[in-house]
């Protein structure tokens, strides 16, 4: 039986580096697209711990499967169990408890720096990060903080790029997660969504510009959220 439970929307936003980290670890992980109805059926007490990955649709679309699977995370929540949201995953965790998505206007796309909130010295979440460090994005939407959030990051151009809800909660605005391959994949096929001109958006040279250094240090990044997000789970 799988201790963890991987939530998907779209097939090029896998979990990436989330899976290789469980598969060194020896962790077992069920995928499910929620898109898809996978989720219909699934046991709900089954898992011991949960992420969520990102996807190009909005919280705020009209889809049937956007409120089954908020429900399974209001559920997963109710039984105190480590969840990690990315992108778009963050924004279903902040609507499952009860905040607002809404469309920003612009997108942020590319390596950008973050900042810690004032008050997130302290959080578990953050004690593996160096003083100065960027997560790769690709978002139009952003979340608000949810009642009894404890705020954690922010960018230049998204004021909430992370926020802790209780001990076990952990919603991103980034991604964490990426890959060289899956970068090269996104910048290959979906560069045309993209407009340099936007000053929250890199250039495609930016982007790619060490790629391999900055996915090194971005892997690290990911690593120490997942180490903490496993430790809760006893995993």
């Amino acid at each position: 039986m799988s201790d963890v439970l991987i939530l998907t929307h779209i097939d090029y936003c896998p979990p990436a580096h989330l899976a290789q980290v469980l598969q060194a670890r020896g962790c077992r992980f069920d995928v499910l697209r929620a898109d898809l109805g996978e989720l219909s059926g699934y046991d709900l007490e089954r898992p011991r711990a949960v992420a969520v990955m990102g996807g190009p649709m909005s919280v705020n679309d009209p889809l049937p499967w956007i409120a089954e699977e908020v429900a399974a995370l209001q559920r997963f929540i109710a039984r105190d169990l480590p969840i990690i949201g990315h992108c778009l995953g963050g924004q279903l965790l902040a609507r499952a408890l009860g905040a607002d998505v809404r469309r920003m206007p612009y997108t942020e796309a590319g390596w950008q720096p973050m900042q810690r909130c004032s008050g997130a010295a302290a959080s578990p979440w953050l004690a593996h990060l160096p003083e100065a460090f960027s997560i790769f994005q690709w978002h139009g939407d952003t979340f608000a903080l949810p009642e009894g959030a404890q705020p954690l990051l922010s960018s230049r151009w998204c004021d909430n790029q992370a926020f802790a809800w209780g001990d076990k909660v952990l919603a991103l605005q980034g991604h964490p997660e990426m890959t060289e391959e899956l970068i090269a994949l996104w910048l290959d096929d979906w560069a045309h969504l993209l407009d340099a001109s936007q000053p929250s958006q890199q250039s495609l040279a930016e982007m790619r510009e060490r790629l391999g250094e900055k996915i090194r240090l971005l892997n690290q990044v990911a690593e120490g959220f997942y180490a903490h997000w496993l430790k809760l789970a006893g995993l």
